[in-house]
């Protein structure tokens, strides 16, 4: 069985975000990259499913520029994938573009039985790489995906929606799923496989060679902005009574609700 595991690189959650002074997009100087967390999620259930199905080669795939895609790729080896793809791109891309581009690298990497991402990447939330390389795989397509269990070329798989349900599915292989958080809890790398994917050579590939460049994008961000300042909180006090006057006289006089 042949997994590819799709990985973005996003900015740790703890960097702050900083605007270009012209507004056309954010300063990444000094930002630091590391694995999508939903992805994580995918790495480990690729890797679960390797331990027990003996012949099984899981390959992590991202595309960036090759030095920072590198670094993510590394540290999806270390926590035990087989081989490392990076499409080298050192432009910005939009979500259908990179789903053409790791389309074509997955295609000419050979069969794919399995492709797992996670269900979003937190820096633009957008959802869409994943559905989208499943549409140009031609491959059925599981989103949001909590449980999953593997019998032969079957997929028994259960999803998340809203209200708190559960929906259940069987697919057959070649398909696409996307992983939601508590699918699995996703191993630290160890020191051996650390030191292990050093020493990989990984595999590269070029956007444009796989005809993908910034013409082909269908939409780009034309401006950023930063959310407003909060407001204060305003504490009241009084007994409740007194609150409860104070509380309806701000939400019809200050904030107009009422």
């Amino acid at each position: 069985m042949k997994i590819f595991v799709g990985i973005k690189q996003v900015p740790d959650t703890e960097t702050k975000i900083k605007l270009l002074p012209n507004g056309a997009g954010v300063d990444l100087t000094g930002v630091k990259w590391v694995v999508n967390p939903y992805d994580e999620f995918a790495i480990e259930e690729a890797v679960k499913i390797k331990e027990k199905n003996p012949g099984t080669q899981v390959f992590a795939i991202t595309l960036g520029p090759k030095q920072r895609a590198s670094e993510v790729l590394r540290t999806a080896l270390a926590m035990g994938c087989d081989e490392g793809v990076v499409v080298n791109s050192n432009i910005e891309l939009d979500n259908l573009s990179v789903a053409k581009a790791l389309t074509a690298a997955i295609k000419a990497e050979g069969a794919c039985d399995l492709l797992l991402l996670g269900k979003l990447a937190i820096d633009d939330n957008g959802s869409a790489v994943g559905p989208m390389v499943a549409e140009l795989l031609g491959t059925p397509h599981i989103s949001v995906v909590s449980k999953l269990e593997l019998s032969g070329s079957t997929l028994k798989v259960e999803r998340d929606v809203e209200g708190g349900a559960k929906e259940v599915f069987e697919v057959s292989t070649p398909c696409v799923l996307t992983a939601n958080k508590g699918l699995n809890m996703p191993r630290y790398a160890s020191l051996p496989g650390i030191m292990k994917a050093k020493k990989k050579v990984l595999k590269e590939y070029e956007a444009e060679a796989l005809g993908v460049s910034a013409s082909t994008a269908k939409s780009k961000m034309a401006s950023f902005s930063m959310p407003e300042d909060k407001t204060a909180v305003k504490m009241l006090t009084g007994d409740a009574s007194a609150q409860a006057q104070e509380l309806a006289r701000l939400l019809r006089e200050d904030a107009k609700v009422i």
